[in-house]
This record gives structure tokens, sequence and C-alpha cells, in this order.
């Protein structure tokens, strides 16, 4: 007799559709090919899926890979027709009407006056968009999470994987935190050999199952730089965070990684609406 499926074993099923999607957005992805990955029948895996992660297939789809080219717009010189391939859209027309419907201007435009231009430049001058950096005492969370070896821009894969993880534990609460902290500098290190780990905060007194694994963030202090707009496009900020606010401003550094914390849910907030905070810590 088969094993009935519960609702562990579909997170589990889901979870490898989510992570094909984040290896494959370059590719052709269609519900038969997913519904295979999942390993469950063609007529029903996708119900599941919307009714698990609060949106269909297509629009996750849509959703990442949008995300990839905002940090090909805002961060490499690459022409929008190399962009439009790298993100799985046969052209740059098609690449053109998705961005303008998600982001509300064609990609050039953004490229050119996105977010991530206050910070640009010597003439930056965020503080006159809202953005302010807070120093102050951040509180020790305890989380779990997974590694993440390879571009920053892929954390999402390790976020979907622990939080898969952490489900199938009983871990998820209403009040989860979403956490990253950010080994290297991907100035420095080849992209391939960067570090980072995602993780989501742990109820109080809970256990890990492998292959998760327990790990703090903060407990110090530090400065906290809280941005708005897409992920991708955080390059920018933390620019302008090391290169005018850190030397201007007479703080040094701890001997202790950058995190993020993010603040609310891509799924149903629109691109220009994400809030992550920066956290740089301070040494004393």
């Amino acid at each position: 007799m088969n094993r009935p499926h519960g609702w562990t074993d579909y997170q589990e099923r889901l979870g490898r559709v989510t992570a094909y999607i984040h290896d494959h957005l370059a590719d052709p992805l269609d519900l038969q090919t997913l519904a295979e990955v999942a390993h469950l029948s063609p007529f029903h895996w996708h119900r599941v899926y919307q009714a698990l992660h609060g949106e269909s297939v297509a629009d996750t789809v849509r959703r990442l890979r949008l995300h990839r080219a905002t940090g090909y717009l805002a961060n490499t010189v690459l022409a929008v027709a190399q962009i439009a391939p790298k993100c799985g859209y046969p052209n740059a027309q098609s690449f053109t009407r998705a961005f303008r419907s998600a982001y509300g201007m064609g990609p050039a435009q953004y490229r050119a006056q996105g977010g991530h231009t206050l910070f640009q430049g010597p003439q930056a001058q965020p503080e006159a968009a809202g953005y302010r950096v807070q120093v102050r005492s951040v509180a020790r969370v305890t989380l779990a999470g997974v590694v993440h070896k390879g571009s920053y821009m892929l954390v999402g894969k390790a976020f979907q994987t622990a939080y898969t993880r952490m489900a199938a534990q009983g871990l998820v609460q209403p009040d989860t935190r979403w956490l990253a902290v950010y080994e290297d500098d991907p100035f420095a290190v080849p992209e391939a050999q960067l570090r980072s780990r995602a993780g989501l905060s742990l109820p109080p007194g809970a256990n890990v199952q492998a292959p998760l694994q327990s790990f703090e963030l903060g407990g110090c202090t530090c400065a906290v730089l809280r941005h708005r707009g897409p992920y991708a496009t955080m390059r920018a900020a933390y620019h302008w965070l090391y290169g005018r606010w850190l030397v201007e401003s007479g703080y040094r550094t701890a001997d202790a990684p950058v995190f993020e914390e993010y603040l609310n849910n891509p799924r149903d907030t629109a691109p220009a609406d994400l809030l992550t905070d920066i956290f740089l810590p301070l040494g004393p």
C-alpha cells in the first residue's frame, strides 16, 4: 500500500519544484515538466502548489525571472537584448512588456532611473529620499537555515529550502522572521565561492533536524539601513553605506559579517515596496 500524501510530503515535493525553477529560469518551464519534478499528477499538483504557496507557478516564475533581471540592469552593462534570454524571455520585446507590467517602466528607464541610482555617483543623496542610518543595539535572534554557496542573487533558493524544512518540522509561525548573513565581499571573492546562510527564526526551545542548522545573528550594535525596493538592486546601497556613511561616521566595523532581514513578502508585495533592513555590525 502506498503511503498517503501528508502535508509534509507535499511540502517536500513542491520544494523540489521551486528549487528546479531557481536553477532553470533561463529555460522553458511548462506545467508538465514541473509535475514530473514534483512526482505528482499533472491534473492536480498546480492547485496544491497555489494553495500552499499563495501564488501560481506562473507568478513564481515571472517574479523570479524579473528579480534576476533587476540585478542585471542595476549591476551590469549587459544590453537588454542580452538580459532577456538569461531571464527566460525569447526576445527583448517580450521581456520589456513583462518588465514594464511589473515595474511601471521599461528596462532601459529602470537602469537609468531605478531606486539604485539614488546611491550612485559622487552627488548621491539617499537621505533626501528618506534613507536614514540608525545606530542601535540589535537583539540576538536564533535561526534555523541552510548554507548557500554561490551568487548572492540566488540566496532565495536557500530560503525556500529552509522554509520547506521548517514547515515540515512544524516550526513556521505567523511571526517567523527571515534573515540572511553574507560572509564574503562579492567584489573580492569569486562569485562561485561566495558564502551566505539563509534562515528563519526559531520558536523558543525548538530543536532542528538536519539538513537545517541553527545559528545566531545580532546581539551587538549595528548601523541599520532600511532599504525600499527590489532585493537585487541593493548593491548600490551597500556601496553608499560603506563608502560614504561609514567613513564619515567615525564608527568602525566589528569582526562580524553584514546581515539582512526581509520585512515583507515578495509574493504579495510590489517590487518597489519591498523592505529590507541591512545590519552592519559596529565595533566599540
